[in-house]
């Protein structure tokens, strides 16, 4: 299952998000969206969860909880 996390912090790393949804199942692809230019974060990432069960919980614990000071979105990406 694809998640779109949503408002991140510009410095929250990928390996920041990888370890906060590391701890509600398994994680096989994390990807922050980075800008061509200037190589910083957009402020969303994309990650992938085989188990639909992990990936629900990871949904339903982490949306709208605070990450580096701002208050995250998480869902099923489109």
């Amino acid at each position: 299952m694809k998640l779109l996390v949503r408002n991140l912090s510009r410095s929250t790393t990928e390996q920041e998000i990888r370890i906060l949804f590391s701890t509600h199942g398994t994680v096989t692809e994390c990807s922050l969206v980075l800008d061509k230019e200037t190589g910083k974060s957009k402020g969303f990432a994309f990650v992938e969860m085989p188990n639909e069960i992990e990936a629900q919980s990871a949904i339903s614990t982490l949306h709208e909880t605070r990450v580096a000071k701002n208050k995250i979105r998480v869902k099923i990406a489109q």
